[in-house]
């Protein structure tokens, strides 16, 4: 008998997006929290009032920077600041914090990504939000 894999499913998002935004709000930040699914699209997107409406698509980037490379994106902040530039260069990748992949039972099902304030800051409220997983 097979055994489904793990999905992140809408009820998951919203769940994820809401421990996102209180952490957000909480700290007085205007931010865009975007959610994606394991193949890479966008389930959810919220943009704050207030927010620069560039950070709408480096949120969506930091998730599927997440996803795509399966850690989150301040290991190659971490890389470039780090004196390596040449992961600047690596296609499909955001090196900013504020990406991480979501994990149900140690498997890759999807990625938030956050942008609006500081990359530290957007880590937190991603950390918020992927701690509600």
């Amino acid at each position: 008998m097979s055994r489904l894999a793990p999905q992140l499913d809408l009820a998951d998002a919203q769940r994820l997006l809401a421990a996102a935004r209180a952490k957000a709000v909480g700290e007085g930040w205007a931010v865009v929290i975007a959610i994606v699914d394991e193949g890479g699209p966008l389930m959810l997107l919220e943009r704050a009032d207030g927010t620069q409406k560039g950070s709408v698509r480096v949120a969506e980037e930091k998730a599927r920077t997440a996803l795509l490379f399966k850690r989150p994106t301040k290991v190659f902040e971490d890389l470039v600041t780090a004196g390596k530039p040449q992961f600047l260069q690596l296609p499909g990748a955001t090196p900013i914090e504020g990406g991480l992949p979501l994990l149900i039972d140690g498997q890759v099902v999807g990625a938030i990504g956050v942008s609006g304030v500081t990359s530290a800051q957007d880590g937190q409220v991603a950390a918020a939000g992927a701690a509600a997983l």
